[in-house]
């Protein structure tokens, strides 16, 4: 499951029309604490097989991330059919990623 994040291919709008429960994960390769917060966010999605993970690789002249309102690495916003259901920045424990998961996943109250 571990993935590098990658360049930004798609725009905000594409983001919106993405189907399902979609992890954006902003950072970047470099970045400690985004390789701190790897192993946590791995290991809450293997929990959910089906919710998309992406990595999107974020710095200046990244348009993408300052659409989102990025600041700080990491920063995971969970979508569900495009709407952001919840956001969390640098996590420090597989529960945190957990609790933001299950607050974007299906059946959840924002449901």
């Amino acid at each position: 499951m571990s993935q590098d994040y990658q360049p930004e291919t798609m725009t905000r709008a594409q983001a919106e029309q993405l189907p399902g429960t979609v992890l954006l994960d902003f950072g970047a390769n470099w970045c400690s604490i985004c390789n701190a917060a790897r192993a946590h966010v791995e290991a809450a999605l293997a929990e959910h097989p089906q919710v998309r993970h992406i990595r999107i690789e974020d710095g200046k002249g990244r348009p993408l991330g300052r659409e989102f309102g990025v600041k700080l690495w990491p920063s995971l916003f969970l979508l569900r059919d495009g709407q952001v259901q919840a956001q969390l920045v640098r996590p420090e424990s597989t529960e945190a990623v957990r609790a933001a998961l299950a607050a974007a996943l299906p059946g959840s109250p924002a449901a």
